[in-house]
């Protein structure tokens, strides 16, 4: 006799609730009642997750590009291009602000061979953050906020801190400290990237995160850092030839 089979479906795991085709988004209500948000972006994979949960929740959005670190010029570049590509595709504005990597190395001087997470990030932080609230203030934005903290890599606490203390330098200024990684937002922002082949940044932006990332990589057997040849759900294309490895 056969066995009988139970045509009851098994529940959705976690991953499959929370992924890109079946997440069923909440409405996102700003802190300060306000439909309009300057969002501080580091990067088109970090940032569009968070650009699709603010389009659902009709949040009127504009991205604002203001990251110095990133080293060197032509990485800083194809970061950019990748989050402007983005953008044009939800009809999002998009702010392209100074690349004044003088000020950054200003800034963090004496602070080269600091930790991640420790006081240069801070300072980076602190600039970067503080840029966006000039610009906020001059624009009649009331609520910052800021694509960083999606990443598992950063410390939320450290950023939540930088982006108040910004925003406090204004009456009425505030900072959104949403939590953009909960209900599956880190792997949404992965899918995300799959889906539209962004391009894959393998450290975090700064001469120091490089030379770090490197050393580590040297140490643990791996190899160095190859930039501008890796893009998610692509095959790592060879830096000179343009073709597959």
């Amino acid at each position: 006799m056969n066995a009988s089979v139970d045509p009851t479906p098994s529940a959705p795991s976690l991953m499959d609730r929370f992924s890109v085709d079946n997440f069923q988004r909440s409405v996102l209500k700003t802190p300060d009642g306000s439909d309009r948000l300057l969002l501080h972006s580091c990067c088109a994979p970090c940032a569009a997750e968070i650009m699709d949960a603010l389009v659902a929740s009709r949040i009127k959005t504009t991205i604002y590009f203001y990251n110095p670190n990133i080293h060197p010029r032509d990485e800083y570049e194809i970061r950019k291009q990748e989050n402007i590509r983005y953008a044009e595709k939800l009809g999002m504005d998009f702010i392209d602000a100074d690349y004044d990597a003088k000020n950054w190395f200003d800034r963090t001087q004496g602070q080269e061979w600091e930790p991640e997470r420790g006081a240069r990030c801070t300072s980076c932080f602190d600039m970067r953050f503080e840029r966006t609230a000039d610009h906020a203030k001059e624009h009649g934005f009331s609520l910052i906020s800021s694509t960083l903290a999606i990443s598992r890599w950063k410390n939320m606490d450290q950023i939540n801190g930088c982006g108040e203390r910004a925003a406090a330098r204004y009456p009425g200024m505030q900072y959104w400290t949403f939590n953009w990684r909960k209900q599956g937002g880190a792997q949404r922002m992965i899918e995300i990237s799959k889906r539209e082949e962004f391009y894959q940044q393998e450290y975090c932006g700064c001469v120091y995160s490089l030379r770090d990332t490197n050393q580590w990589r040297e140490q643990n057997g791996r190899d160095r850092i190859r930039r501008k040849v890796k893009f998610y759900g692509r095959e790592v294309l060879d830096a000179e030839s343009g073709t597959g490895d």
